[in-house]
């Protein structure tokens, strides 16, 4: 049975053609899953009950399964999903200010290989459909509206706002998502549509690798969502010892392919420098890279590398992370450093990686939390 989210809005009158509906119906339907999280027939009380077995016999409408949620002493939520085939994926809500931003997955797994990276230990189980994708943010959004967060990261929680929605999209989770670019644009015209979540496409951010094509079939797309490209090293060698992707698609072909994108006029590109203690994390690096990026209009976010338990590297001083933005920061290139969230349940940039041991108890889609 077709899954119904697995389909845009505007071609469910296609797929349920046999019922003849008029497009208010659909409506409905949108709203209850994407505004109410309900996917339940039997809950949607604006249908009568010989619509709601007509559309059960034809559709289903599969969410991820929720598992557990481990929650950080920042706020930060980790979820773990079980989807339909019992594969495990990760998402993690993180509250900022006003911002509840919730980083997804668009693969189980990764075939990517970036060795600093937790999930490339998985290696690539499959491709998330865009049922899967867009339902990550529909449950979060369950589990925020009855749980609302907070950003724990502050002195002043009390003045911190209560978050009890997704207002940011980061595709940042498990997964490479310009390897499954049919799928993750469909769940962002999903989640941008006035029928869908009704985000905006400026709160969206597409992190990738650096798959050239890719990128320039994204730009292409008419989405003007953020490009994020995990660039982590300025020269090809070191590029190519820490991202083995590099071999096949070096810098100055994602340069090029960056160069083709149609950015709006205060659009920059972020590039994302994961900081390795004595890799690259030297102030020759972060000249090189000023160099590389001086053309561009771009920003660096630097991400002190976060460790797990088997990896070799270590995360640089806070000394060398601040010396290396303050070349960056001279040599006129708009830097960041990225505060490390949810790193104590290993769900900061590079920690997502799901293991059997911490899935064998089931929940329905109201999880049991584990404070930490």
């Amino acid at each position: 049975m077709e899954n119904l989210l697995d389909h845009l809005t505007d071609t469910w009158p296609f797929l349920l053609r046999d019922l003849s509906l008029p497009k208010w119906r659909y409506d409905q339907i949108a709203d209850w899953v994407f505004q109410k999280e309900i996917s339940e027939w039997d809950l949607m009380k604006n249908l009568s009950k010989g619509l709601q077995e007509a559309l059960s016999s034809q559709v289903s409408l599969t969410l991820p399964k929720v598992l557990n949620v481990l929650e950080s002493k920042d706020g930060t939520k980790k979820i773990l999903f079980q989807l339909k085939d019992e594969q495990m994926i990760e998402s993690v809500i993180i509250p900022r200010g006003d911002r509840a931003t919730l980083c997804i997955s668009s693969q189980v797994g990764c075939g990517i290989g970036c060795k600093f990276c937790r999930t490339a230990e998985m290696g690539l189980i499959r491709n998330l459909t865009m049922g899967e994708i867009v339902g990550q943010v529909i449950m979060a959004n369950k589990i925020l509206k009855e749980n609302p967060i907070k950003d724990g990261s502050t002195s002043n929680l009390e003045d911190q706002p209560l978050l009890n929605r997704v207002n940011h999209i980061v595709f940042m989770g498990m997964g490479e998502p310009l390897a499954n670019l049919d799928q993750v644009i469909n769940s962002i015209r999903t989640l941008t549509s006035s029928d869908g979540l009704g985000m905006s496409p400026r709160r969206i951010t597409v992190s990738t690798s650096g798959l050239p094509s890719k990128i320039i079939e994204l730009g292409q797309s008419g989405i003007p969502v953020n490009l994020a490209v995990s660039l982590t090293a300025a020269d090809d060698p070191t590029r190519e010892k820490l991202m083995p992707i590099n071999r096949h698609y070096p810098i100055r072909a994602i340069l090029d392919a960056i160069r083709q994108l149609p950015l709006k006029k205060r659009q920059r590109v972020t590039f994302e420098y994961v900081l390795l203690s004595g890799v690259n994390d030297r102030p020759e690096d972060a000249k090189k890279l000023a160099r590389l990026l001086a053309p561009f209009k771009s920003k660096v976010n630097l991400i002190p590398f976060n460790p797990y338990e088997g990896s070799p590297f270590v995360s640089p001083s806070k000394d060398d992370v601040l010396l290396f933005q303050k070349i960056l920061l001279e040599k006129m290139v708009a830097t960041t450093i990225r505060q490390s969230r949810g790193d104590d349940i290993l769900g900061a940039c590079g920690q997502l990686a799901w293991e059997k041991k911490t899935a064998i108890k089931e929940t329905s889609w109201n999880p049991v939390v584990f404070s930490t």
